[in-house]
């Protein structure tokens, strides 16, 4: 899946839960993309970070809030 496709998916999941904070709705991006892409993100945020730092399941979620923390741009 490519970082487009998954900031469509965080934004039509945000649309649906627009309540929830932004770690708490990649979680559930992570959790509706099914095995395949939680082991597919925890393995790029292994790339990413060079370590496994948690299980797969809050590891996958860390590397969808890098990337839409990364879209959003630098912090003023």
């Amino acid at each position: 899946m490519s970082d487009e496709e998954l900031v469509i998916e965080f934004a039509l999941t945000r649309i649906d839960h627009p309540d929830l904070d932004l770690e708490e709705i990649a979680a559930l991006v992570v959790r509706r993309m099914g095995t395949d892409h939680l082991l597919e993100f925890a393995s790029r945020n292994l790339a990413t970070r060079d370590e496994l730092r948690a299980a797969a399941f809050p590891s996958a979620v860390e590397h969808v809030m890098r990337v839409m923390l990364t879209l959003r741009g630098p912090a003023d």
